[in-house]
């Protein structure tokens, strides 16, 4: 575990586990979470050989609670300063939901450019936009990001309760097997980051269009979705997702949720390690 400083001033805390001359993973985790929110797959990977490596976005986490900089260019370029600081090459880049926007945005600018990604994989992740525009009318309207920042800003602590005990995992569900540790860990990581930063990304994961971004991911991309994603809806996300990559392939679990990484670790993750090995 350590810290970079970006080159505006902002420390990041990342994790770096494994023989540092194995194939790098980085993972990218969701919103208002940190790197904690990856453990099952970090210690998946690391037993299969892999060097695993991930970072806690800016005012999340154990990364500094800055006033500026809650955007997909900041989170992107803080992202590539903890690459360049461990120097990875041949690198896996893996996100969930909004850290899937985060992976998007920095293959396309850092990773591709600098020649540093072997592959990418997104998982339950926000490309190319979530807001309703006249480019995607299958958006959800603004409406829906409105409630979100009024729920937070009202009640921070009760409303990351009813995301996680709800519609995150799928908890909702009639017949679910709901896990209360789980639930503490979700509430947890997202307590622990900046009510700032987790109002301002909001708007970062709903209102950034990265159609282009999509479009320069020319390294090999796994995209992954549950059907039953209560958060971002497959239809204008995975399913636009495989459209718009120059190299994607697309894989849809009948009834998953968006938080099947954990839920369903078991299938999915080795389907990503499969993925990683052809």
């Amino acid at each position: 575990m350590g810290y970079v400083t970006t080159k505006d001033g902002v420390e990041i805390f990342f994790k770096d586990w494994g023989p540092k001359d194995a194939q790098p993973i980085v993972f990218h985790h969701g919103w208002p979470l940190s790197s904690d929110d990856w453990d099952t797959q970090m210690l998946y990977f690391l037993a299969e050989g892999y060097r695993v490596v991930a970072s806690d976005r800016r005012g999340h986490g154990r990364s500094a609670q800055v006033s500026e900089g809650h955007d997909m260019d900041h989170y992107a370029a803080d992202v590539s300063a903890v690459v360049e600081h461990l120097d990875l090459t041949n690198a896996v880049h893996i996100g969930h939901s909004t850290g899937g926007g985060q992976v998007a945005r920095y293959v396309a600018r850092f990773g591709v450019p600098q020649g540093r990604v072997a592959k990418a994989v997104l998982v339950a992740s926000v490309p190319p936009i979530m807001l309703k525009t006249e480019a995607y009318p299958g958006g959800l309207p603004v409406e829906v990001f409105d409630g979100l920042r009024a729920a937070l800003a009202a009640n921070r602590a009760q409303f990351y309760i009813d995301l996680a005990s709800g519609p995150f995992y799928g908890f909702n569900r009639e017949g679910a097997k709901v896990s209360q540790g789980v639930i503490d860990n979700w509430w947890r990581q997202g307590m622990v980051g900046s009510a700032k930063a987790h109002y301002e990304g909001i708007k970062a994961f709903s209102e950034t269009d990265q159609t282009e971004d999509l479009k320069a991911m020319t390294v090999p991309t796994l995209v992954l979705q549950g059907d039953d994603d209560q958060i971002v809806p497959h239809e204008n996300a995975s399913a636009l997702q495989a459209k718009l990559l120059p190299d994607a392939t697309l894989k849809v679990y009948p009834g998953f949720p968006h938080g099947m990484l954990t839920t369903h670790a078991d299938v999915v993750n080795p389907d990503i390690l499969a993925f990683i090995k052809g």
